[in-house]
């Protein structure tokens, strides 16, 4: 069983997309719709394809440092303020399972590094279609749209 999705999005997502000066409603449900594709809400956190609630791959997760975050110093800083003071230098991978918000601030940059065009937060297919190039070029939207319906979906009468 992963997290509640109202909560999840209440303490995580959206504390978070704020600290980034990024927050809008699109931007929170299309986290809820990755994080309930890639690993159900934290029903597993680790495997070989990634770490964390957005099953983030090592070499993804470099290749945002180096060639992204590593070009606008003041993001990068803002984002190294969520990491863990020691483990991070230590283990900087690892903070994608174990630090929710640092993680939730990676998935939303891999996001926006596409560039892509965000959908009304209540448009799945649009959603998926980010999800898609973004996290999984060889999964389907229908994946995405039935993680969506059994994660975030019953749970979404609560506002989050």
């Amino acid at each position: 069983m992963g997290i509640a999705a109202s909560e999840l999005c209440r303490f995580v997502i959206r504390p978070t997309l704020i600290y980034l000066g990024r927050h809008c409603a699109t931007a929170e449900s299309l986290l809820l719709g990755i994080a309930a594709s890639q690993s159900a809400l934290g029903s597993a956190l680790h495997d070989r394809r990634g770490h964390g609630l957005y099953r983030i791959a090592e070499h993804r997760h470099q290749a945002l440092w180096d060639h992204y975050l590593a070009l606008d110093p003041d993001r990068a800083s803002l984002v190294r303020g969520l990491a863990s003071q020691h483990a991070f230098l230590s283990g900087p991978h690892l903070e994608l399972t174990v630090n929710l918000r640092y993680a939730t601030a990676i998935a939303w940059l891999l996001v926006e590094e596409q560039h892509p065009t965000l959908p009304d937060p209540d448009d799945l297919l649009g959603m998926a279609r980010i999800w898609r190039q973004t996290f999984q070029p060889q999964g389907r939207l229908r994946d995405f749209t039935c993680a969506w319906q059994t994660c975030v979906s019953p749970l979404n009468q609560v506002a989050c």
